[in-house]
């Protein structure tokens, strides 16, 4: 009598939490392919998986806050939990609060978060013959994703501990970065969100070395990087550029139409001394006057920045400084935080006076407001033209409703958004023109053309 065949294991589940910015995401994608890769389902619910994994973030004590509060969550409805991204990088944090925790590592170290996984929920099946898509698996919509060319930072803000948390810069070379961008194309990405804790400086580390793509050899360079992922024919879009005068070097790329027409540049303040104290990178830069010189290269040009109110010494003839240089810079998008003494960031020891809670929360509001006056004047401009919109959200055709997208100028989940009425149905991931009709503070509202 032949051998009953025994029914395949279960696979073992794991639940993933991902918090912080979109380069702690990709780090998150980038474990999750390899558990999928060896036979890991994922689970909706920490109560129904194996083992959790929690992706903390560590730059500012409200983000430590909410890390510790996911893993405590998790604790409480798992019981077994793997602890990793930039609060790992000092685990005692997290020991002495949560002794329970099955394992803590630092950013970027996959090999030991998945080490740890089979230890917690050994893989059930032999990772050899099983199949994954080639652009491995996204956590993000289908039609968009985000691609990091470096990880670390050279910098030395002094209100950051980014350098202390995942390292100096570290670039990936140029070939590498362009076939991850190929494979992400045939998977139908539509548009390529380029990041890294330093966008502008890549290659500086590597003296901008040279790789083979295909046949042709590509250097490792902000330009020719940016150039050659505009050749892929996608929406190529540039996030954390720091504005190095070689930044001017990719307005005539945008003017073409190869690269999105937009920069996210983190500016932090206007104001000289305050600049100063933070040790920005090219804080010396006439800034108004690159940002005209770009917008004459480039008219269609979305600028997106960060600013923090409240820095330690920030006078109220500082921020006044900083609100009138906002009016006249006319940022597209820009947000605000209230600063938050990092421990361990240099600004805590440069003796400068700190600012009340009550000042920042004040300070806060108030560039709020005037930066809502910018935004709600350059969207009126809008009225009236048509934009190429991507879709996020669908909408229109018989059963109505409008679908949400994005122009040129709206990164996902940051920027504002478009809302499109449409006599077809318009499906997500696609591009469609759109004639803008009227306007709000932050959004747009028109028609498919």
């Amino acid at each position: 009598m032949q051998d009953q065949q025994r029914p395949a294991p279960a696979a073992p589940r794991v639940s993933f939490v991902s918090l912080g910015c979109p380069k702690a995401l990709v780090d998150s994608e980038r474990i999750v392919t390899r558990l999928r890769a060896e036979g890991y389902e994922l689970s909706r619910s920490h109560a129904g998986a194996d083992v959790v994994v929690v992706n903390t973030c560590g730059f500012l004590d409200s983000a430590k806050a909410e890390s510790l509060a996911a893993i405590g969550a998790a604790l409480n409805e798992n019981g077994k939990v793997i602890v990793t991204g930039c609060m790992g990088a000092e685990p005692e944090a997290i020991s002495e609060r949560f002794p329970q925790v099955l394992a803590i590592t630092g950013p970027q170290q996959y090999e030991s978060v998945v080490e740890a996984v089979h230890r917690a929920a050994a893989p059930a099946h032999d990772r050899f013959i099983d199949l994954l898509p080639e652009q491995g698996v996204k956590l993000t919509p289908r039609h968009y994703a985000y691609l990091k060319i470096s990880e670390g930072c050279d910098n030395s803000c002094s209100f950051c501990i980014i350098p202390h948390l995942r390292g100096p810069l570290v670039s990936r070379p140029a070939a590498d970065v362009l076939r991850e961008a190929e494979k992400l194309a045939r998977a139908g990405v539509k548009e390529l969100l380029v990041i890294s804790q330093d966008t502008s400086a890549y290659g500086r580390d590597i003296r901008y070395a040279e790789s083979m793509f295909g046949a042709r050899s590509v250097r490792a360079r902000f330009l020719d990087l940016a150039r050659e992922l505009g050749d892929l024919g996608l929406w190529v879009r540039l996030h954390y550029v720091y504005p190095y005068p070689h930044v001017d070097e990719v307005l005539p790329l945008m003017a073409e139409g190869k690269i999105l027409p937009y920069l996210d540049i983190p500016f932090q303040h206007a104001a000289p001394n305050v600049l100063k104290a933070m040790k920005r990178p090219a804080n010396e830069e006439k800034t108004l006057a690159r940002i005209r010189a770009w917008r004459a290269a480039c008219p269609d040009l979305a600028l997106r920045s960060t600013f923090i109110v409240g820095f330690p010494g920030e006078t109220d003839a500082d921020f006044d400084y900083l609100l009138d240089w906002l009016e006249e810079a006319e940022i597209d998008r820009a947000g605000a935080f209230k600063y938050e003494p990092v421990a361990g960031a240099p600004a805590e020891a440069l003796g400068l006076p700190a600012v009340p809670d009550e000042v920042k929360e004040t300070r806060w509001r108030r560039f709020m407001e005037r930066q809502q006056a910018v935004s709600a004047r350059l969207m009126k401009r809008k009225v009236g033209k048509r934009l190429p919109v991507i879709i996020d959200e669908p909408g229109g055709g018989p059963a109505g409703g409008r679908a949400k997208g994005r122009t040129k100028a709206d990164a996902p989940q940051i920027d504002g958004a478009v809302f499109i009425g449409s006599r077809r149905p318009l499906r997500v991931g696609e591009i469609v023109m759109a004639k803008i009709e009227r306007s709000e503070a932050y959004d747009v509202y028109g028609a498919a053309t």
